[in-house]
């Protein structure tokens, strides 16, 4: 899609590499290649929508993009760092690179997003897979889609650290091309306090504390403090900003990396309500449910 003359497969030199699977999450790949001078691309991104009428399991929809990548030193397995070697420009071991990613949400886990809604948008009808043939768009690669994507190549976290970072930026990559491949029903924000930049911070630093308190719920009240905004003012610009309730964003990114800390970390039950702060096991397993459409138990057996 992205290249512009065929290109011998060995060519496309892997240096770095990152994917999850998980049952009832965003499946994802990021690869990033070394940038051949031979090799010539468009940066571009795509929305593919899979429908199938008589599989429910296989009803997707894929954001994948390609994308100039930043340089590489294979040497430390990361970033450049701007060593003395690089700033010599005759460092061997740093390369231009490019990136691929291929994020994959399932209709289940898009469904939560629709649910309870008169769905008669096409966008809706999309996240809800009532729209009943498959097809694909182009995207343009604007500015909040690359710092995204940026951000996921190049984070610092690790373990469950960065499966919580990596369940918030999948799904703020999600808004974002929906956003801009369907449009906007209004122009601005209706809450006109965002409209100043230092309010629309505060927002978001509420969204970052939240993600950082994954196992310590907070209350509105310890939040807006901990954000220096108006309680008010914050519920109603948080459900502006990111499209839901903050208690819904906190129970989904709990239910996600509860997800994670059962399949791929093999933490037990009990391991992981003790973690997420729930008071009994039960309430977990309730939450649990409600989110996934499947108990805690029956995860770890699939």
């Amino acid at each position: 899609m992205a290249l512009k003359q065929p290109l011998p497969e060995a060519e496309m030199e892997l240096v770095q590499h990152n994917s999850q699977k998980i049952p009832g999450s965003v499946q994802y790949v990021i690869n990033r290649y070394r940038k051949s001078p031979r090799i010539i691309f468009e940066e571009t991104g795509m929305l593919i929508y899979n429908y199938h009428k008589e599989d429910d399991q296989s009803r997707n929809l894929e954001l994948v993009f390609c994308m100039e990548g930043n340089r590489y030193c294979k040497k430390k397995d990361s970033e450049c760092n701007f060593c003395q070697h690089s700033q010599s420009h005759i460092c061997t071991e740093l390369v231009d690179t490019i990136d691929v990613a291929c994020f994959r949400f399932n209709a289940n886990h898009l469904s939560q997003f629709v649910k309870g809604l008169k769905t008669t948008s096409f966008s809706e009808n999309v996240l809800a897979f009532k729209h009943t043939s498959s097809f694909s768009k182009f995207l343009p690669l604007c500015s909040r889609t690359r710092d995204i994507l940026e951000e996921l190549m190049n984070h610092h976290y690790s373990d469950s650290l960065e499966n919580i970072f990596i369940n918030a930026q999948t799904q703020m990559l999600l808004l974002c091309n929906i956003e801009c491949m369907f449009g906007d029903e209004e122009e601005g924000f209706s809450c006109k306090f965002l409209a100043h930049e230092a309010d629309r911070e505060k927002i978001a630093l509420a969204r970052n504390i939240l993600l950082e308190h994954i196992g310590q719920p907070l209350t509105i009240k310890e939040l807006s403090r901990k954000a220096a905004i108006n309680e008010c003012y914050l519920k109603k610009g948080f459900k502006e900003m990111y499209g839901t309730t903050i208690f819904d964003f906190f129970q989904s990114q709990r239910m996600e990396h509860a997800k994670y800390l059962l399949y791929e970390k093999g933490f037990t039950v009990t391991e992981v309500s003790d973690s997420l702060g729930y008071s009994s096991i039960s309430h977990f397993s309730t939450a649990f449910k409600k989110h996934t459409g499947i108990k805690p138990c029956e995860l770890l057996f699939r």
